[in-house]
């Protein structure tokens, strides 16, 4: 009886045991069902970061166990920096809250830039869908029509941005300082979407944009001839851009060689990340830098994105990490020299 007894005692720790060892994985598996992740993106509504977002989140609750609902909230304002900080100190570190802003803001903490309130190595990184290309163009009424002659007459354009840290803003002020682009700066707008009224009602003639972007946000303005591209501020050229000029080649010395591909690094791999709160669950951190990637391949996200003219040429939430945690190793002489330039 009594070893009778000693067996169901045996058998009964044994099946808590194995309970024990199960739940995690079940409650980890069921714990989105029902829930609604929010995408909190930096910039107004219309602008690339928004129109990535809303595609994205069209997708991605598939990708994740328990399939939950996917909102895209917009919170614009200080060229993101408003919903980086949302993100790091205000969102719950649950796994339901992404962050969406732009990826400058990194360099922008090491620069020492007022108004930041988040360290970016506390951040969990899911992951980017795109890799910018930055090109810098022209109102036709500008009378501009090439870089040579451009830089040749002196001549000032006026170019839309949202804030420093951004690459509407930090290309035109890293080339004015380099190369000597005749460029000046209206900063303050919302986003893409705004400085595209701006340059339709003529309040601007310039804008500095991600290639990407451009071409699906700005596809009116480039089929009537409105935006003339001007050069490539990246590291090489783009495929699709021809023969509009690289601003590095312009570059006179070493430093401005450095100073430009610096910049271009910055506002490419880590332009567009997708962050969690520090301290997020590792396990969910997990579920969604899978599910990101997994949406990445998905036929349906890329018939989608192609039609958008969205550029997909992601990189997951490890290596994201890795290109922020190089950027915030920039040696402190070039460090001081961008942040004379950029402010």
């Amino acid at each position: 009886m009594h070893r009778l007894t000693g067996w169901i005692a045996f058998l009964c720790a044994v099946a808590l045991a194995l309970a024990g060892l199960q739940k995690p994985a079940f409650s980890q598996t069921h714990f989105y069902a029902g829930k609604t992740i929010r995408i909190i993106v930096g910039f107004s509504a219309g602008g690339g970061y928004d129109l990535y977002s809303r595609t994205i989140a069209r997708h991605i609750g598939k990708h994740i166990p328990g399939n939950p609902s996917i909102a895209v909230e917009n919170m614009a304002g200080a060229g993101s920096m408003i919903s980086a900080n949302h993100v790091y100190k205000v969102a719950k570190p649950d796994g339901l809250i992404l962050g969406h802003f732009i990826g400058g803001l990194f360099l922008q903490q090491l620069l020492g830039k007022p108004g930041i309130e988040f360290d970016a190595r506390r951040f969990e990184y899911v992951g980017v869908p795109a890799q910018d290309n930055f090109v810098l163009g022209v109102a036709k009424s500008s009378g501009v029509t090439d870089l040579d002659s451009w830089l040749a007459s002196k001549q000032v354009v006026k170019f839309g941005g949202v804030a420093t840290g951004s690459g509407t803003d930090d290309f035109p002020n890293l080339l004015r300082a380099t190369i000597g682009l005749p460029a000046q700066m209206v900063s303050g707008y919302k986003g893409t979407a705004d400085i595209r009224l701006a340059f339709n009602s003529g309040e601007i003639a310039g804008l500095s944009n991600s290639w990407e972007s451009t071409k699906s946000t700005w596809r009116k303005e480039l089929e009537s001839g409105d935006l003339k591209l001007i050069v490539q501020a990246t590291l090489k050229p783009h495929p699709e851009l021809g023969k509009i000029p690289l601003a590095l080649n312009y570059a006179k010395t070493e430093e401005a060689k450095r100073l430009i591909s610096t910049v271009a690094r910055v506002h490419g791999p880590t332009v567009r990340p997708y962050v969690l709160p520090p301290n997020t669950p590792k396990d969910r951190v997990q579920i969604l830098r899978k599910a990101f990637m997994g949406t990445m391949k998905d036929p349906e996200f890329l018939a989608e994105a192609k039609k958008a003219n969205l550029d997909i040429n992601p990189e997951d939430g490890a290596t994201l990490e890795q290109n922020v945690k190089d950027i915030l190793k920039l040696e402190p002489g070039l460090a001081n020299k961008l942040k004379e330039t950029l402010k």
